[in-house]
This record gives C-alpha cells, sequence and structure tokens, in this order.
C-alpha cells in the first residue's frame, strides 16, 4: 500500500494548488483544534486506565486487546500530562483523516469542495470530535476500518493483491477492538456486487489469512491467560453475566437484557435515537435532505460503480448488527461508531445543495465541544447535575492525589478508575485495586500494579472509595475515616457537610488495620 495522499482528481475545484490548499487548510485546522482540546481537556476515568497500560505494553489486557495501549506511549515522555498521553491518539486520527480523503477521492469524491464537506461531516459529529482526542479503543479501530475499505477498494478495481493489505489492515483493527470483525461481511458483500470472480482467486482467501495471522499473537495471549479478554468482552457485549466475573472464574451464561417485546422495541428506538443524536445539529440538513432533492441533483458528484455496495455496506452492516443486539442487550452508543467513516460521503452527496447548511451546523457542534472541554478543565458552565458527566469524569482527582500522598500508610482504592486516576496523577506505582469489592480489572491479574493479597498484608492501608459506609473488609478493622468533598470550581474540602448542594464526588478515606 501506498501512503495515503491526495488523488490528482480531487484537485479539480479551481486549480490545483487552490485544491491543495482547501483541504490543507482543513485538515491544519482540525489538527489545531484537536491539539488545544487535547492540552485542555483533563484525562477522563478510562484514558486513565489504557494509559496506565502503556508502562507495560503486552499482547493483551483484560478488557481489550492491545491496541489502545500502544496509543498511550506518550505517559513515558511526561508522566501526568494529558497532552503528552494524547500524542498517541492525535496522530492516530490525523493518519485516519489522510487514508480516507484518498478513499473518498477513489471513490467518486474528485473534487476539493465534495472532499471537505465529507471530512466536515465525519469530523464534526459528535464521536468526530471527540474521537481523534480521546484515546479509546475506538481510535486505532478507526484507523484500522480506514485502512481496510481504502484496501478494499483498490482491490475491487482489478488488484486483487491488495486483498493482502486489507487482511493486514483487518488484523491490525482486531488488535484494537475485536468489533473490526464486522468488516468481514462488509468486505464479502462488496466482493459479491463488485467483483465476484475475485472469489476464484486465491487473493481474498490469503487476505483472510493474513488477518488471523496478524490477529494470532492476541489469540495466543488469551489462550495462555484463560481466554479473559473474549469472555469479558463478550460478556459485556451481550449482556451476560460473564463481564462481572472474577480473574480466573468460570460462569454460567445468563442474559440480563429486555425480555418483553415493547422492552426490546423501545431498546431498539433508544439505539437508533441515540445514534441520531451523534450527528448533533448535522441531523438538521440530514433530515431535510430528502426534501431538496431537485437542489441536491445539480452538480451532485457520482460515485463510482464498485465503491457503492462497499460504502453501503460498511455503512448499513454495523448500524443493522447492533440494532439487532439492542433488541436482545444493551449497547453501548460507540459501537457501531464505524459506519459514520463510510456514511460521510455518502451524506456529502446527499448534502451537496445543503452546504452552507452543513458548515453552520458543523461549527455549532464545533463551539459546544469546545465549550463542554472547557467547561471539563474549568467548571465554568452553570450546568444542572445531569450534564455534568464530564466534570464527574475528570474533576478533582489531582487533588486527591496530593492528598493521598500525604498519608501515612499504602493506598488502594476500591474501583478500577479511581486507582487509575491516582496512579496517573501521583505516579506512585504501589497503589492498586482492593479485590473482590466491584468488578474486576487488568489491576487484579499484578501485571501493571501490584497484586492484593488481604490475607498476607500485616500492616495498616488507606481505602479511598465512594461508599456512604466502610466497605467491611474479611480480617481488617476500620480505624479512622476521613471525608473529602469535591465541588465543582473549588478545592476539595475535608468537612462533616459539603460546602455545595451536589458534590461531584464525596470521597472516603478509610485507614484499616489487620484484625487481632
Amino acid at each position: 500500500m501506498t501512503w495515503p495522499h491526495l488523488d490528482s482528481r480531487a484537485l479539480a475545484a479551481s486549480s490545483p494548488r487552490q485544491g491543495w490548499a482547501l483541504l490543507l487548510a482543513l485538515l491544519v485546522a482540525i489538527a489545531l483544534w484537536r491539539l488545544l482540546i487535547a492540552a485542555l481537556l483533563p484525562v477522563t476515568q478510562d484514558e486513565a486506565y489504557y494509559f496506565d497500560w502503556a508502562g507495560r505494553l503486552s499482547l493483551g489486557y483484560f478488557d481489550h486487546p492491545p491496541g489502545v495501549a500502544w496509543l498511550g506511549i506518550g505517559t513515558w515522555l511526561a508522566p501526568g500530562s494529558a497532552l503528552a498521553a494524547r500524542l498517541g491518539t492525535l496522530l492516530a486520527g490525523m493518519l485516519t483523516l489522510l487514508v480516507l480523503v484518498r478513499f473518498y477521492s477513489h471513490c467518486g469524491l474528485v473534487t476539493t469542495r465534495d472532499l471537505a464537506l465529507a471530512l466536515i461531516l465525519l469530523c464534526a459529529t459528535l464521536p468526530g470530535l471527540a474521537g481523534g482526542v480521546i484515546a479509546t479503543p475506538d481510535t486505532p479501530l478507526a484507523l484500522a476500518w480506514a485502512l481496510a475499505l481504502h484496501e478494499a477498494e483498490r482491490a475491487l478495481t482489478g488488484q486483487r493483491r491488495r486483498w493482502l493489505s486489507a487482511g493486514a489492515a483487518v488484523g491490525l483493527g482486531l488488535l484494537g477492538k475485536y468489533t473490526m470483525i464486522l468488516i468481514g461481511p462488509v468486505l464479502l458483500w462488496a466482493i459479491l456486487r463488485a467483483d465476484p470472480r475475485a472469489l476464484r482467486t486465491p487473493w481474498p482467501y490469503l487476505g483472510a489469512l493474513v488477518a488471523l495471522l496478524v490477529f494470532a499473537p492476541n489469540i495466543l495471549w488469551n489462550s495462555q491467560n484463560e481466554w479473559l479478554t473474549m469472555r469479558f468482552q463478550f460478556g459485556h457485549g451481550f449482556s451476560t453475566e460473564v463481564g462481572a466475573l472474577p480473574v480466573g472464574a468460570s460462569a454460567t451464561i445468563a442474559s440480563v437484557g429486555p425480555d418483553s417485546v415493547g422492552e426490546r422495541l423501545a431498546s431498539v428506538a433508544g439505539y437508533l435515537g441515540t445514534q441520531l443524536a451523534f450527528w448533533g445539529l448535522l441531523a438538521v440538513p440530514l433530515l431535510l435532505a430528502p426534501w431538496t432533492a431537485r437542489t441536491r441533483r445539480a452538480g451532485a458528484p457520482t460515485l463510482v460503480e464498485h465503491a457503492r455496495p462497499l460504502l453501503w455496506a460498511a455503512t448499513l452492516f454495523p448500524l443493522g448488527f447492533f440494532a439487532l443486539v439492542a433488541a436482545t442487550s444493551e449497547v453501548e452508543p460507540n459501537w457501531p461508531g464505524m459506519y459514520l467513516l463510510a456514511a460521510a460521503p455518502l451524506a456529502a452527496r446527499l448534502l451537496r445543495g445543503l452546504r452552507r447548511w452543513v458548515v453552520a451546523a458543523a461549527l455549532t457542534n464545533l463551539l459546544l465541544m469546545t465549550l463542554y472541554a472547557l467547561h471539563a478543565a474549568t467548571a465554568i458552565l452553570p450546568l444542572p447535575d445531569a450534564h455534568n458527566r464530564i466534570l464527574r469524569e475528570t474533576h478533582g482527582f489531582r487533588e486527591l492525589a496530593e492528598v493521598i500522598a500525604r498519608l501515612d500508610a499504602p493506598v488502594h482504592a476500591d474501583r478500577y478508575q479511581t486507582t487509575a486516576m491516582l496512579r496517573f496523577y501521583s505516579g506512585d506505582p504501589t497503589i492498586s485495586q482492593w479485590p473482590d469489592l466491584t468488578r474486576p480489572s487488568e489491576y487484579l491479574r499484578g501485571v501493571i500494579a501490584p497484586r492484593i493479597d488481604p490475607a498476607a498484608l500485616t500492616q495498616p492501608v488507606w481505602l479511598v472509595s465512594s461508599r456512604a459506609q466502610a466497605p467491611a473488609l474479611a480480617g481488617w478493622r476500620l480505624e479512622q475515616r476521613r471525608t473529602l468533598h469535591d465541588c465543582p470550581g473549588q478545592p476539595l474540602s475535608e468537612t462533616a457537610e459539603p460546602p455545595c448542594a451536589r458534590p461531584l464526588h464525596t470521597w472516603h478515606l478509610d485507614r484499616y488495620r489487620p484484625a487481632p
């Protein structure tokens, strides 16, 4: 595969120089905004958890395959810095856009105006705005998904050896997130519709073998670690009890999803509503587009024939698959998000006559997301408590880490999220998650943090939790309880009553001593 670059046809807006200038200006603007938000936005709890993995790179982890850990190697440069930790995410996000520019141009968006419109539609959705900044397993998934689409499109033109590089991209995607498996039916449908004779050649099958070989290290790791990641992800994805197991335990799978027909329909409707909401104000021109068909046809770009089944399958299959899952279990909103990569050029063709509406909606989405990031850093907006999730994710943990640094005994936490944030801000490698209090995590394996054996400890410890009652620890007695209140825009307060009506956090520091 060649390095992603702009197809010469895509520079036909006015002149090659003006074409380059338009796309380059847009890409630079996207990169600068993401850099600004990455520096401004405090680290989220799951990010801190993934960044902790980067300190001990491995072929697998309890919660996910290893791709997201590779993004966090910036923590080696400046521990405790959100910007440094997100450098891998910023780089992967921009590489994804470069690959998609090339892919979209091959699919038929041959003018810079149409390419720019597709990029705006992709990057100004809520997943697009957050995904290029916040480190999640979806970041390496998006890059690999884009690469696989790019190589598949080239293979469908007759360059059938490109199924090998498409397979390599699929394997890398599986190392990022297991939902990469959904691109298999997408590629098969595209072959059947655009180049069925390819199935009489060895190249698609060799591509599948390459994907398996690239993914094999994680399969091997799982086989040597009780299939931890795959068991956890299966339980999490299909709402079974597997996801709540202690490390090393076995389980009987039990469904906990919606039961009645009405609950299932409501679940699917809620899922589809969430996916529409992810477009933000871009949903307005998207819903208006069917009523402006006459305007839309004038000069609309024509997608090349072999790319149409690929784009439609890559859009509809992830959406449809998780709609079926939503009928039986809970679906997290981000799971089908890779459909946006193929939906953007389809939407660009649909919305060409509403370009001004799209730009206005995109800028408004951008402004709202910028204000939300600023709010996360400063608590400046008077948002109701129900909309302060970002503050609960990020606020007060640096100050909490400063408090625990002055405690007179080792410190641990009941939840993996609190453990991760304390380790990120304090740099203390001895902090770990106390077992058997909340759902298990990578910390209980004793690889990236010490594995706690309560029966073997002989000295007092501090436990950080948010529980109103101190946890009852077998073999331990409670000696002291300190309470810290974290209010928006205020320092931590150690008082009997919170200094605000609705604290973001109320943390309890409980000192335990082994019972006689």
